[in-house]
């Protein structure tokens, strides 16, 4: 397998169904608006990214059509999807276990802060992949 064919390639957006390619696009879309809702709102980045409606319907949706991507160069996309979703929740968990402790809260809200900009590069990347017709290397 060539470099290019772990990355992926433009071609490769034609050998999948243009529904799917949507798909992936409104499930972007979703977690962005989670993002964004935690930017401008209330809410924490993190708290509204793991537990606003739009992500969590994202990553319903990325189970519910993880089969009909299976094999194509989307499946990267749904993964890497899913990971962000779960690593950033065992990583926001992490930093309310710290909160609880009073020497701990600086770190607690590092690693909130951290994850929070981690999860904007990884939607923003990941649509920018997508838009170009590319699959996610890990």
């Amino acid at each position: 397998m060539s470099m290019i064919d772990s990355i992926g390639s433009p071609q490769d957006s034609r050998s999948v169904d243009p529904s799917l390619v949507t798909w992936t696009h409104v499930i972007y879309a979703l977690h962005a608006a989670s993002l964004i809702v935690g930017l401008v709102g209330a809410v924490s980045v993190v708290g509204a990214f793991l537990f606003g409606v739009p992500s969590i319907v994202a990553v319903v949706l990325n189970y519910v059509r993880r089969s009909d991507v299976r094999g194509t160069w989307l499946e990267s996309h749904f993964r890497w999807q899913i990971r962000t979703f779960w690593f950033a929740m065992a990583w926001a968990i992490l930093g309310g276990v710290l909160f609880v402790t009073f020497f701990l809260i600086p770190v607690s809200l590092a690693i909130w802060f951290a994850l929070a900009i981690w999860v904007i590069y990884r939607v923003v990347r990941g649509w920018l992949n997508l838009r170009e017709g590319h699959a996610l290397s890990f």
